[in-house]
């Protein structure tokens, strides 16, 4: 078919398999990942707070999403379209999910509101029904006589127009999202700063404690934008490149492309869910086990006193409940 081996370029039937084999293993860490942290919401009752619902709905698109990367490898067939269409709308979703934890955080933290829980219902009209328009886009000016691959992935594209439409429908909002974060984060952490440097200044010890506190959990929040960055960074160069020299491929640069796209998952599931919340729920029902079971088990840091990460709502509004 014209439109796979132009998509392919000049990869041949081994580099093939090995991009498939690395979009396997890469997809299997991260549906591992972001399964353990859906399991943690599911089992672990002291995890059921709002806050945490955001990580769980993010950790469900990443485990669906990966879910789908692997199952879908066919050249050509049904399970082909499941995979292009499947793994375009819980990728999609799985980045909005992360700009509506993100407009918790400011809402909860800058504009000092305590409604966020309201707006639950239209996070979810936002995150899935963006990613279904998104994904219904996406058929405009596909040839679905002709299948081609992305890297490892199904695509049923052909064509410049269809290139566009994968720009418009996948890449523009992911670097809409990344922006959105990327100013969010920056404003939140900027507000905690002028709060120490406030609580300096008045030699308030406990304000200057708490914005310590809330500090040392924000600023790996600040790094956060650079997950969606880094997964995708290397997929948008590849897209770029694909639509000016199609049929050139890149090997390096498709390995890079889809290795890191396929560890998004794993990378939120540890940045969003292996929190001190989870660490603490865990150490807890480790607790609870024989001593003879939990000889075997690796050594858990305690955690000292009643200091807690400040991680999302539970900044402000979890314990106001």
């Amino acid at each position: 078919m014209a439109s796979y081996q132009a998509m392919m370029g000049n990869l041949n039937a081994n580099d093939r398999r090995i991009l498939t084999s690395l979009n396997t293993g890469a997809s299997s860490l991260s549906l591992l990942g972001s399964s353990f942290i859906v399991l943690c919401y599911l089992l672990l009752k002291d995890l059921r707070k709002f806050s945490f619902k955001l990580v769980f709905f993010l950790a469900l698109a990443d485990m669906l999403c990966s879910f789908f990367s692997i199952i879908g490898d066919p050249s050509k067939g049904f399970f082909c379209y499941a995979q292009g269409y499947s793994t375009h709308f819980f990728c999609v979703a799985s980045f909005l999910w992360t700009t509506t934890i993100a407009f918790t955080l400011h809402r909860t933290v800058v504009r000092h509101k305590a409604d966020v829980e309201d707006l639950e219902p239209m996070f979810h009209l936002y995150v899935w029904g963006t990613s279904l328009v998104m994904t219904v886009m996406r058929s405009i000016s596909n040839d679905h006589g002709n299948i081609a691959r992305v890297g490892a992935w199904c695509w049923t594209e052909s064509g410049r127009t269809a290139k566009v439409v994968h720009f418009v429908t996948f890449y523009a909002p992911l670097w809409g999202a990344i922006i959105f974060n990327g100013i969010t984060y920056f404003q939140v952490i900027r507000m905690l700063n002028n709060a120490a440097r406030m609580a300096v200044g008045m030699s308030d010890r406990a304000i200057h404690t708490n914005a310590r506190t809330d500090m040392k959990a924000l600023n790996r929040w600040g790094y956060y934008p650079l997950i969606l960055i880094g997964s995708w960074a290397f997929g948008t160069i590849n897209r770029i490149h694909d639509f000016i020299e199609p049929g050139h491929k890149i090997f390096w640069l498709s390995v890079l492309d889809v290795g890191m796209a396929a560890l998004m998952g794993l990378f939120n599931s540890i940045a969003y869910g292996l929190n001190s919340s989870v660490r603490r729920a865990i150490h807890e029902r480790l607790d609870l086990l024989p001593e003879s079971v939990k000889r075997w088990l690796p050594r858990i840091a305690k955690i000292r006193g009643q200091q807690e990460e400040s991680e999302l709502l539970s900044l402000k509004i979890q314990d106001q409940q």
